[in-house]
């Protein structure tokens, strides 16, 4: 595997199955409006509901950031806070991030990840590397798991061997797994196949992406005026992105706990408006049962995802919060 500086074709990479005569893929059998339309072909269309950028960052950010390509199927988002990239002695923890979209959309090009992760980078004072991992349909789970896995082994391999010189800037005895949404799914399956390496210090859940067949409170709410994420959404993408004929009982959308004894210090960041609270909440409690150190916070007033999607004067106190808990999490 190995990493060479490109320039991607978000916009193909995100409809390259769709187009405009839709009528000749027959009909439509799935779709979440304004996201994704899954044609009675295999036909996938994900219409640019979200802006694709480019690695460029204005120079005020204080960040370098340049794309990497992996593999064939998976490339990364790379953000070096200045005070790493310019001081040869400096290294910093790093900390893999993996964007959300239900499995089936987004990307590490969004606008939204690229602003966010442009200003963590800066803020909780670490290196970024945001994964852009297959999507289902085309790739149902575990294609996810796998290229998270992938990701990180290449990574510390590049630290073993010298590597590039980019991943000298990383502390790769300092590492943390982070995500939101599905993403925040993939950290925590990744963690569970790789904590047989000391390296990795801590995961860090933004909303995570469960699931299962038994409703709980706050799925059975709808608070679509101030959450992204509905539960007629999230049944679809459960659809889409399992292996076809299993249901949300299936350990990668309602894992057993006991499996989450594995992971190493783990904080577990929940919205007082997400569909998934409740899921989120047990979780935590699950979690401290089996005797695992978990920091779970609660932000009230905002929803799903806020922290990528929702411009708000509320949002963005919270967003504040959120990034002053997570720099004093990589740093203790």
């Amino acid at each position: 595997m190995a990493a060479l500086s490109f320039t991607h074709n978000h916009q193909s990479s995100d409809n390259r199955r769709g187009g405009s005569h839709n009528h000749r893929h027959g009909p439509i059998v799935e779709e979440i409006e304004g996201l994704i339309k899954v044609f009675n072909d295999g036909c996938v269309e994900r219409p640019p509901i979200v802006p694709t950028v480019s690695a460029t960052v204005h120079p005020s950010a204080k960040v370098t950031a340049f794309d990497i390509k992996l593999s064939n199927d998976t490339w990364a988002r790379v953000y070096i806070p200045d005070a790493a990239a310019f001081s040869p002695s400096v290294t910093l923890p790093l900390l893999v991030y993996f964007h959300g979209g239900g499995f089936c959309v987004g990307s590490a090009a969004w606008s939204c990840y690229h602003d966010f992760l442009t200003d963590l980078a800066v803020k909780a004072r670490c290196v970024i590397v945001s994964v852009n991992y297959r999507l289902a349909p085309e790739h149902r789970l575990p294609a996810a798991y796998d290229d998270g896995i992938n990701v990180v082994s290449w990574l510390m391999k590049q630290g073993s061997n010298g590597g590039y010189s980019w991943v000298n800037k990383c502390d790769l005895s300092n590492v943390f797994l982070a995500g939101d949404s599905a993403g925040a799914n993939v950290a925590y399956q990744v963690a569970l196949k790789i904590t047989n390496t000391s390296n990795l210090k801590g995961v860090i859940l933004i909303h995570p992406f469960f699931g299962g067949e038994a409703r709980t409170f706050s799925e059975k709410q709808q608070h679509s005026k101030s959450s992204a994420l509905t539960l007629s959404a999230s049944d679809t993408y459960w659809r889409l992105a399992l292996p076809r004929g299993v249901s949300r009982d299936h350990p990668w959308c309602n894992p057993p706990i006991s499996s989450s004894a594995r992971l190493p210090t783990t904080m577990v960041f929940m919205a007082e408006f997400d569909i998934l609270k409740d899921r989120n909440m047990e979780m935590c409690k699950m979690m401290r049962s089996h005797g695992k150190r978990v920091e779970g916070i609660i932000h009230g007033g905002v929803g799903h995802a806020f922290h990528i999607l929702d411009k708000s004067s509320v949002s963005r106190d919270r967003i504040h919060d959120m990034m002053c808990r997570l720099r004093n999490f990589i740093h203790p």
